[in-house]
């Protein structure tokens, strides 16, 4: 077998591991998310609406890497939970302007239960999950620089 034919192996292919992997782990937390009756992407922008409190639509999708169009449905579905408020900013009306609300707040006592499970659940230990992490933020930046060459 030569060199082309094992770098195209299914298996040494690194973009398949990380889709694999990411597959996953997003199937692993459906089942806890399904309960609280959120999406994968409706539990991301929770994590980020928690963290900043307000946000508005443009960097929550530089955040989250997706578009305001891949956006715009998951925000009208949070909205109708309840758990945010969407408004357009006072100084500049195309901006849209993004807070969590109490109940939005109180979910996240809910969903700290899921980081736990997940926590016992993951096959990768502290240290090495550091690293991964570590990786990843570094490769996500090189994409990103990428992308504005």
């Amino acid at each position: 077998m030569n060199d082309r034919d094992e770098v195209l192996k299914l298996e040494n292919q690194l973009c398949f591991l990380l889709y694999a992997c990411a597959r996953d782990t997003t199937r692993y937390y459906r089942p806890y998310l399904d309960e609280m009756g959120l999406t994968y992407t409706q539990y991301l922008t929770m994590l980020v609406l928690w963290e900043e409190k307000q946000i508005n639509l443009k960097a929550l999708g530089e955040r989250l890497y997706l578009d305001s169009g891949t956006l715009t449905p998951v925000l009208k579905r949070l909205e109708e939970k309840g758990y945010i408020t969407r408004n357009r900013d006072v100084s500049d009306e195309r901006n849209l302007v993004l807070h969590v609300t109490d109940v939005g707040v109180k979910l996240k006592d809910e969903v700290y239960s899921i980081h736990q499970r997940m926590e016992s659940w993951s096959p990768i230990s502290g240290e090495d999950e550091e690293v991964i992490r570590r990786i990843f933020k570094e490769a996500l930046t090189r994409y990103k620089e990428k992308q504005r060459d």
